[in-house]
C-alpha cells in the first residue's frame, strides 16, 4: 500500500485519467472529490463489496428457481 501525505486542496493522480483531489478535513473524517471517466465505476468499499455479493448470488441462480417469474396469481 502507497501512504501519501496530502494537505486539503491538495491531488494524488491515478494513472493518466483518475484524480483524488483532499477536499475537506474535519477531525478524523476526510473528505475526497474523486474525477474519473464515467466507464471506470468509482464506490464506497462497503459498497462495492455489496455489489459482488449480489452478482455472486444473482450468478448461483438455476433456471428453475425462475420458472414462476411472470406468471400471474389468480
Amino acid at each position: 500500500m502507497l501512504v501519501l501525505s496530502r494537505h486539503r486542496d491538495e491531488s494524488i493522480m491515478i494513472g493518466d485519467d483518475v484524480v483524488v483531489t483532499i477536499v475537506d478535513i474535519r477531525g478524523d473524517k476526510v473528505r475526497l472529490g474523486i474525477d474519473a471517466p464515467q466507464d471506470i465505476p468509482v464506490h464506497r468499499q462497503e459498497v462495492y463489496e455489496a455489489i459482488q455479493r449480489e452478482n455472486r448470488k444473482a450468478n448461483e441462480v438455476s433456471p428453475s428457481d425462475t420458472r414462476d417469474l411472470g406468471k400471474t396469481k389468480t
